[in-house]
């Protein structure tokens, strides 16, 4: 069993950055694929970053790409989501995710999920 816990979240404004991190216990999880998801209010989940242990690279959703960065630190069981050049629509929860058994992008593939922490942009 894997706990997950988020924090970092809060409010900033456009063009602002923020760091999310996430909290790992249970199980070390170097041996996991780790993820980054958002949700938005009326919309669904959607995939954000990912940090893969099959292949060692990182994947980034179009919206995010160039400004996110996803990195991890072992030693601490911690995994983080760089956030830079906020958007209003970048808006929504995030959520951390460990251990896929398919993809890197599916929620239905990730097994365990932290509780989500809010992340608002304003204009």
């Amino acid at each position: 069993q894997v706990q997950l816990v988020e924090s970092g979240g809060g409010l900033v404004q456009a063009g602002g950055s923020l760091r999310l991190s996430c909290a790992a216990s249970g199980r070390t999880m170097s041996i996991y694929t780790m993820g980054w998801f958002r949700q938005a209010p009326g919309k669904e989940r959607e995939f954000v970053a990912a940090d893969s242990w099959n292949d060692r690279r990182t994947y980034y959703a179009d919206s995010v790409k160039g400004r996110f960065t996803i990195s991890r630190d072992n030693a601490k069981n911690t995994l983080y989501l760089q956030m830079s050049s906020l958007k209003p629509e970048d808006s929504a929860v995030y959520y951390c995710a460990a251990f896929t058994t398919d993809t890197y992008y599916a929620e239905k593939d990730y097994r365990y999920w932290g509780q989500g922490t809010q992340v608002t942009v304003s204009p």
